[in-house]
């Protein structure tokens, strides 16, 4: 079933960029039903999740590929944070030595993946256990409907299907609204978000089309939650 989350976004805060990110981080360790140890954050950005822990841990593992992400993120004696590409040999070299983890866990970062089989293949070693939230296709529908440009982002059903290859599974599909004031602030904080990804851009006359015509006074979010039968 899919639910429905509605947040306010006025116009002079457009640039806090992060709101849906960190609702859905919280989110994704509320279905939790057990307290890990032993943690592996994939694409864990500036904290969200590690912020969010409220039990104690003996090792919390952040990797991010973003250098500036990871300088932001909490640390502590229990915490190590590495800047690497999750799916690269150097990260998995790095991360042999502390496996296995009682968790892997990623928010918001899965939708890079390259190829998301491979690396459900190599977390599947390293854990049984996993909890993700992926941006999918559904999000900024109308924006690439109005365009004409494809979404780079997996669609929730076939992603679901992946995943039970290696994970025995629970999952849930939740809608999110961001409302803005005006259709330019809708349009910066697409650019400034970290959302929308792809390699084709906007030309200057599809974006002066989109802000006339956008027919919404917010944007629409898909977040697809996958925990496995802890």
């Amino acid at each position: 079933m899919k639910h429905i989350n509605e947040f306010s976004k006025q116009s002079s805060t457009y640039d806090d960029n992060s709101s849906i990110q960190k609702e859905v981080s919280r989110h994704l360790l509320s279905k939790l039903t057990c307290k890990p140890k032993k943690i592996l954050d994939l694409g864990c950005g500036t904290g969200n999740i590690c912020k969010n822990i409220l039990w104690d841990y003996d090792l919390f593992v952040g990797v991010d590929y973003a250098k500036g992400m990871c300088e932001k993120h909490p640390t502590s004696i229990k915490t190590k944070i590495l800047n690497e590409n999750f799916e690269s040999d150097a990260f998995r070299k790095k991360v042999e030595e502390l496996v296995p983890f009682d968790l892997v866990i990623s928010s918001s970062a899965l939708q890079w993946a390259n190829d998301i089989e491979n690396t459900l293949e190599h977390i599947s070693k390293i854990s049984k256990n996993i909890a993700f939230s992926v941006f999918t296709d559904k999000t900024f529908e109308d924006v690439y409907n109005i365009s004409g440009l494809k979404t780079f982002l997996p669609n929730a059903q076939e992603l679901i299907k992946t995943v039970q290859k290696k994970f025995d599974l629970d999952y849930e599909v939740k809608i999110y609204r961001l409302f803005f004031e005006d259709n330019i602030s809708k349009f910066r904080y697409i650019k400034k978000s970290g959302v929308s990804g792809g390699e084709k851009k906007l030309s200057l006359k599809q974006a002066k089309k989109l802000i006339e015509i956008y027919p919404h006074d917010y944007l629409e979010f898909e977040v697809l939650y996958l925990i496995s039968k802890i």
